[in-house]
């Protein structure tokens, strides 16, 4: 039934939002010009890698070693104004229609998060990655990770039908109030050290 309702709605999604995703490839191309998408192998379902894909927000600065620039220094207005409507995880759409990830469930974090993992934390890999979740829903980015990641484990052990209308729900009042849309004095997130660290 989960897999049969994200079909459903993830190509009424695509349907209903093509103009507005041509539009946002189109500012990008003009703005930052090429690659108009982010890409990144990200663990999936049991922690298996799958290439996820984003909108592009930040440039390709760097310093004059050759070393990125962090990420605040390289975010875009456009980047920050797509990441603070979520505009910017369109794309996932279709990641959810290859069978990669779900609508909903546990975000899908960095390959190298897996070996920083408690076994508990690692439950969060028991379902598919979502575009949103109940960590999303309470308190997204402004919780530490070990709540986030307890707020995971949690939805992996009550996942319902029922539950997931209501995240997707609670996803759009959240994105409307553009609620913990990153850490204090982070442009999304602190790096992820491992709970103990």
């Amino acid at each position: 039934m989960k897999r049969i309702f994200d079909i459903i709605l993830t190509i009424s999604a695509c349907f209903l939002l093509s103009p507005l995703m041509i539009l946002i490839a189109g500012i990008i191309r003009i703005t930052m010009g090429n690659p108009i998408f982010f890409r990144q192998i990200r663990p999936g379902l049991h922690g298996k890698p799958f290439t996820i894909y984003k909108f592009r927000t930040m440039l390709n600065s760097y310093d004059k070693n050759g070393h990125s620039l962090p990420d605040s220094e390289r975010l875009t207005g456009l980047g920050k104004f797509l990441r603070s409507t979520s505009l910017d995880e369109f794309p996932e759409l279709f990641n959810i229609l290859k069978g990669e990830m779900s609508i909903v469930g546990p975000r899908p974090l960095l390959m190298q998060y897996l070996e920083r993992y408690t076994p508990e934390q690692t439950r969060r890999h028991e379902v598919k990655p979502g575009l949103t979740g109940w960590a999303q829903i309470n308190g997204r980015n402004a919780i530490t990770w070990e709540e986030k990641f307890r707020l995971d484990v949690w939805y992996v052990d009550h996942q319902s039908l029922w539950l997931d209308i209501k995240i997707i729900i609670m996803t759009i009042l959240k994105v409307v109030r553009r609620e913990g849309i990153s850490q204090s004095g982070h442009a999304t997130m602190e790096e992820f050290r491992g709970t103990n660290s």
